[in-house]
């Protein structure tokens, strides 16, 4: 199977560097990783996105970074399985 996780992330100024600290952690099982955010000419959006590929055979891991991630105030995350 094909697990894909969507991250959004509310709060970027305070959340971000705990939401990165995770990936790192968890890093050995991402294999693709996509950020997204809405950026202006003068301004970045306080809100971001971040779409995540996972290894195969990883679901254990999978579950453990989305309870960990599920923690933070302003994250919510969402699975795509194929």
């Amino acid at each position: 199977m094909r697990y894909i996780m969507g991250i959004q992330v509310g709060d970027r100024e305070h959340e971000a560097i705990r939401v990165q600290e995770l990936l790192t952690k968890h890093g050995c099982i991402i294999k693709t990783r996509l950020g997204l955010h809405e950026a202006g000419d003068s301004q970045c959006s306080s809100r971001g996105l971040i779409i995540i590929e996972f290894l195969p055979n990883k679901e254990e891991e999978i579950l453990s970074m989305e309870k960990e991630l599920a923690l933070l105030e302003s994250v919510v995350v969402r699975q795509m399985v194929f």
